[in-house]
Parts: structure tokens; sequence; C-alpha cells
């Protein structure tokens, strides 16, 4: 509670957690709020300009483009919290458990991850719809493959440097068992990491899916979606130069506010620790010196002195 108050203190993070939250309600109830069927068509109004019975006009099969718009928003979003689900579950406890389950299952992790790293999301994705059929939910687990690797290794950064601290080695000294450690002492630290991951990741998984969805692959047409919805603007740009600005604009909104949100977080938990630059403490001032320390001082140095001189 107390991170969350430092976020919520800043201007930024508020405007960002607003958007998210606009977000979030078209996400759950963008269908009941649509004026149209965003699957209805109309063909007497296709490709209109944005007016008062079609807020943004219609596209080129005469179907409302906000009620598209706002139905679609739920299949995007659910794509994205899908795919970053599922890396999370693959990479937070592999993460963990290659810190303190011993050498042989740090090395077998790190070499899983590194061959992860290396494939492409798209064609790894385009790769698993093709084996497993052209679903949302196959390529969402595709993605969650491919970021993975991203929190496996800020989980295990952040807990590599909380394993040589001084509470955590008090604690296995005195029998606690790994569990009992992971779940007191390291999950509560790294959380605020994990946090600041997640909000990432959910922007990528969201412009990743745009992408997906711009090719066709997960949630197959009618269903509306935001790339769904920029792939089809695109072949009528002679008639409607300003349609693909409307999915586009949601897209970078909503990305950028999960951006600013993930910085706020970081600057949140930074602002707790001390700055570095800050002025020292003032130094006590020396005691005034007296007759009897002078006295002291001097037969100490005589004492020194006559020490110092080698006998004849």
């Amino acid at each position: 509670m107390r991170s969350l108050r430092r976020v919520w203190r800043v201007r930024a993070a508020r405007l960002a957690l607003l958007v998210l939250a606009a977000v979030a309600v078209l996400a759950v109830a963008g269908a009941a709020l649509s004026p149209y069927d965003p699957l209805a068509q109309d063909t007497a109004n296709m490709l209109h300009g944005p007016g008062g019975a079609h807020w943004l006009g219609t596209d080129y099969l005469g179907r409302d483009v906000l009620s598209r718009l706002l139905s679609g928003t739920g299949l995007s979003v659910a794509g994205a919290l899908e795919a970053v689900g599922a890396a999370m579950a693959l990479g937070l406890l592999p993460g963990l458990a290659s810190v303190w389950l011993g050498r042989g299952v740090e090395w077998t992790a790190l070499r899983a991850v590194d061959a992860l790293m290396t494939l492409p999301f798209t064609v790894f994705a385009i790769a698993v719809v093709g084996v497993l059929g052209n679903g949302m939910h196959q390529a969402m687990l595709a993605l969650g493959v491919l970021f993975a690797p991203l929190f496996f290794r800020v989980t295990r950064a952040a807990a590599l440097g909380l394993k040589q601290a001084q509470y955590v080695e008090a604690a296995e000294l005195v029998g606690a068992s790994r569990w009992w450690i992971l779940r007191v002492h390291i999950w509560g630290k790294i959380l605020p990491t994990v946090a600041v991951t997640t909000a990432q990741a959910v922007g990528q998984a969201l412009l990743v899916v745009a992408s997906l969805t711009f090719l066709g692959l997960g949630v197959q047409p009618p269903a509306p979606t935001w790339g769904g919805m920029l792939a089809a603007d695109l072949g009528f740009l002679a008639q409607q130069p300003w349609a693909p600005l409307i999915p586009a604009a949601v897209i970078m909104i909503t990305v950028g506010a999960l951006n600013i949100l993930a910085d706020a977080i970081r600057d949140s938990g930074a602002a707790t620790e001390p700055p570095r630059d800050a002025p020292a403490a003032p130094l006590a001032e020396p005691a005034p010196a007296t007759p009897a320390s002078i006295d002291e001082f001097r037969t100490s140095r005589k004492e020194q002195t006559d020490a110092a001189v080698p006998v004849a």
C-alpha cells in the first residue's frame, strides 16, 4: 500500500492509471457500450465519414467503426494479458529456482533461456500456429514462451542480489527452509521489480498482438481487434486516409500509459533510498583543549621521542 501511495503522488502516474482504468472498463463492457452490432453490415453506408449516426464513420462493409473499436478492446487486451500471464508462469519460478536449486538447475535454465532469446517473435508465433492451429490461445502461448526469458532474467538478477544479504544468511544458519526464505525475505523485495517488468511486458505484448492480428493470426475475422481494424483500413487509404489513425492512436495511448506507469513504479521504488549526493552528517566539534590535556599530550610525545632514540 505504501508503494501504491508513492506511485499515486506522481502526476503522470495518475494520468496513466486513469487511461488504463478506462481501457479496462472498455475491455470488460465494451460490447455492451457499443451503439451498434460490431458485425452488422450496411452496404448502403460503406466508407462514410464521421457523423451524427456514426461518430467515427463506417468501414468498407458499412460496419460502425466505434462499435468495432469498443468491442475489439476486450480481445486485444485479453490476448496481451494471457501472453504475459503465461510468461510470468514460465519465467518467475525458474528464475528463483536457478538461484536456489544448485548448479545443475542453473546451467539448464540459463541454456534454455539463451535458446529462447534467439527466436524472433513473429516467426516463432507463425510456426506454433501452423503446428497447433490458428487460434488465439495458441498464438498467446507462443508469445508467453518468448516473453518468459524477460521475467526469468529480471527475477534471477533480483534474487542473486538478495541471496547474499545478511538477514538471508542468518535465516539459513538458524535452519529456515528455502520456501520460507523465498516467501518471507525474497518475494516481497523483488515484487516491485516484477511489477515494473509486467507493465512493460503488457505494453510490448499489445504491440505484438496487434501485429499478429494484423497478419491474420490469433483472432480470426470478422471478430474485431485493434490490429485487424488497422489491417482492414490500410486497404482503403484512397477513400479514408484518416481511418488507420483511429486504432493506431488507441494502441499508442495504451502502450504509452503502460510505459509511464512502469517508469513511475521504478521511480517510486528508487525514492525510498537515500540520495547519493545527500550531504554528510555534520561531525561533532572537538572538545576544547584544557591545560591537563596539553600536559598529557606533551608527556606522551616525550615518551615516544625517548623510546625512538637508540641506546649507545
